[in-house]
């Protein structure tokens, strides 16, 4: 399905049965639209961070990533195995993560979680609910937090 106007056309890149991503051009516009920030910003610090939780013999388990980018902290993604949750392992992680984003500078944190995911987790951890949007299915939401890390 595509929308044409003459100039330009839409064309949907996500819904199933339709064309896949285009993974270059969302990489260009990424791009593109970091060259913009930096320019209205003046500030040119994104760089990627992380913390793995790796077994004795080296394999990873899971972990916790994401970026520092303007003074903030973005967690991304944050996974650990049932079997080594409930042991502190994601705090140990999360308190890794954390270090690191202010000895880049960063001032607050940022995740987005679904209630069913680690809300509480992050509560526990010092972060604060400032948004909360409802998913289609009754009794689930996305959950935005943050926290000062000063």
């Amino acid at each position: 399905m595509t929308n044409d106007s003459g100039e330009w056309t839409v064309r949907l890149t996500h819904a199933p049965d339709l064309r896949a991503p285009n993974l270059e051009a969302k990489e260009r516009a990424a791009a593109s639209l970091y060259r913009y920030n930096i320019e209205k910003t003046g500030i040119d610090d994104r760089m990627p961070v992380g913390a793995e939780l790796c077994s004795s013999s080296g394999e990873v388990l899971g972990g916790l990533w994401g970026r520092t980018e303007l003074g903030l902290l973005f967690l991304d993604m944050f996974f650990l195995p049932e079997r080594v949750r409930g042991k502190s392992q994601g705090a140990r992680l999360l308190a890794v993560v954390e270090e690191e984003a202010r000895s880049r500078g960063c001032k607050r944190a940022v995740v987005e979680t679904s209630s069913f995911q680690a809300p509480d987790f992050y509560l526990r951890h010092g972060y604060d609910e400032f948004g909360r949007v409802e998913f289609g299915n009754d009794g689930h939401a996305r959950i935005f937090l943050r926290k000062t890390l000063e």
